[in-house]
């Protein structure tokens, strides 16, 4: 078995200035293509269960997925919890197999945020499972708007909570499908320089490439959160599919034509965030 924590994965690339890919997963077939490609890369890759994937699929499920892949892959695999929102949420979690939990309190007050996090991430060490917070909040395109983290909640954030890695909001935002987020490089440099634990960017779809590969090798940006990026190559390959033979019924047959087209969409996000040139 090559099942990680998220710790397990970070650190090295925190110390050697490279990060990881954290993939939203949706199903099996997404699930599968994603360990695939980080094996053909020779990566680790973290998968992800957020709240859209755990309303359509109960986490006991997810759990035994993410932990089935984990077991004949040849890289470390995390099963990560992504944007838990209580205690019980992430208790459920880490006694269902997950390595990684992350609970998002960005909506809260920084002291209520801080205590929550603080007693999940003892309840996940105790258990032997990595915790990522946030801290500042980061928004949905067309949504909700982002509050930007600033460098002194940040250390403290970081310092009381004992957290694994931290999710920062420095021009990032979720759902975006148009690469064009402008990330404050000065506050990411103003946060790096006052903590000491790995940083995480979600809403990594809408990262241009380039700004995603200076992040990773010049900060202590460790970790790329990428769903919508993922979501749209699933949607364009099964519209070729189904448009390529109209009399195609067959749900397996149908969903394992996405799942090429997939891998190569995850294997280029993972080369980007290991590659130096």
């Amino acid at each position: 078995m090559t099942l990680a924590t998220l710790s397990d994965v970070l650190q090295p690339a925190y110390k050697e200035g490279y990060a990881v890919a954290g993939l939203v997963v949706l199903g099996w077939e997404d699930a599968r293509a994603f360990v695939a490609a980080a094996e053909q890369e020779k990566a680790a890759v973290i998968l992800q269960a957020g709240p859209g994937c755990r309303a359509h699929t109960p986490l006991p499920i997810l759990g035994t997925m993410f932990r089935t892949l984990a077991e004949k892959a040849s890289i470390p695999v995390v099963a990560h919890l992504d944007h838990g929102y209580t205690i019980d949420e992430c208790r459920e979690a880490i006694d269902n197999g997950f390595t990684s939990v992350m609970f998002d309190g960005s909506r809260n007050p920084l002291a209520q945020n801080i205590t929550e996090t603080k007693a999940i991430a003892e309840l996940a060490h105790k258990a032997g499972v990595s915790c990522e917070g946030e801290i500042g909040f980061v928004g949905y395109d067309n949504g909700e708007a982002s509050a930007h983290t600033s460098a002194t909640d940040a250390k403290r954030f970081a310092e009381e909570t004992n957290i694994d890695a931290m999710a920062i909001s420095v021009g990032n935002v979720h759902l975006q499908q148009e690469k064009s987020a402008g990330i404050d490089l000065n506050a990411v440099r103003e946060i790096d320089a006052c903590t000491d634990v790995p940083l995480v960017i979600h809403g990594g779809s809408g990262v241009p490439t380039e700004t995603r590969r200076f992040l990773a090798h010049n900060t202590a940006i460790c970790k790329f959160n990428i769903g919508t990026e993922l979501r749209m190559t699933f949607g364009q390959s099964l519209r070729s599919t189904l448009a390529t033979d109209e009399k195609l019924f067959d749900r397996i047959s149908i969903l394992q034509q996405t799942e090429e087209p997939l891998t190569q969409t995850a294997r280029n996000i993972i080369r980007n965030l290991l590659s130096t040139y």
